[in-house]
């Protein structure tokens, strides 16, 4: 699929400020007044952030709170719901903790919980897509939980749960590249049933079905070459887990922790750039593009 920015800033921001608010909820770290307030908006700066990001992603993206009113069908409007919930309880626990040096526990679990479950819904409206095989699949959830808890706990300064969650998310990620490059060959689906033509036999596309792109092509079809995608691997995954990984590992200063969050963050920039780039969407049989 075409790996718009908008979805890419959505998607990696959005998880690091709400992991990092899953940390503060649980009180880890449980700071008060200035430094509380910090953590705060660094935490809502990502994850508001990311999510006005995704907007830019809609044909009309005045129409948001529309995207609201499917909750009982759509993973994107509970995702919409989770989140704007889970923000105004995290508010309430940020203020006690900011102007009054008071810990609401209740409220601080209650927002841990509300931005676990935010995750989840951002995850599965990419998982429960049966048009894109590659994500159909527990890896897809394991990525996005693993990714925001472990950024998470980097931004809270929880440096041993940070260095496990990292190795779990590098796992993840490898799962995920392994069971999901044979995703599409095993879901059954080929240029035969996509043209409805496989009664008569082996179909190949002799010609595009019109002269010009449009917007199934422009939005659902993007190749990128094998050797491209292992380099992007590689620098995805030096950067996202290995040199985190190694800071953490050697000692934390504010000058190590500062270098091993933006590292993380510009590797899982690249790993979701590839996570969309990457997703074989079927339509791309139909057009003989896979």
């Amino acid at each position: 699929m075409h790996p718009a920015p908008s979805v890419i800033v959505f998607t990696t921001f959005s998880g690091l400020g709400f992991g990092l608010l899953f940390w503060l909820g649980l009180g880890m770290p449980a700071p008060t007044g200035m430094t509380a307030f910090v953590f705060f908006v660094l935490a809502y700066l990502c994850a508001v952030g990311g999510l006005l990001a995704s907007t830019f992603h809609l044909g009309h993206p005045e129409r948001f709170l529309k995207a609201f009113s499917q909750w009982q069908t759509s993973w994107l409007s509970r995702e919409g719901i989770a989140a704007v919930v889970t923000l105004l309880i995290m508010a309430l626990y940020g203020a006690g903790l900011v102007f009054l040096g008071a810990k609401w526990s209740v409220l601080g679990w209650l927002g841990a919980l509300g931005s676990l479950v935010t995750v989840g819904t951002t995850s599965m409206i990419y998982a429960q897509m049966k048009t894109v095989p590659r994500w159909r699949h527990w890896s897809t959830p394991g990525i996005f939980v693993s990714f925001s808890l472990g950024g998470g706990a980097l931004m809270a300064g929880q440096t041993t749960i940070a260095l496990i969650l990292l190795l779990v998310a590098a796992a993840f990620q490898i799962a995920s590249w392994v069971i999901g490059d044979n995703q599409l060959a095993n879901s059954g689906t080929t240029i035969e049933t996509a043209t409805g033509l496989g009664h008569i036999g082996k179909v190949r596309a002799f010609e595009p079905p019109h002269t010009g792109t449009n917007y199934l092509m422009k939005e659902f079809i993007h190749v990128v070459g094998r050797k491209h995608a292992l380099k992007l691997r590689i620098i995805g995954a030096i950067l996202g887990f290995a040199v985190p990984i190694a800071f953490l590992a050697v000692g934390v200063t504010h000058l190590t922790a500062f270098l091993a969050i933006a590292s993380h963050v510009a590797g899982v920039l690249a790993l979701r750039w590839l996570f969309f780039a990457q997703a074989e969407h079927v339509v791309g049989l139909y057009y003989g593009k896979r």
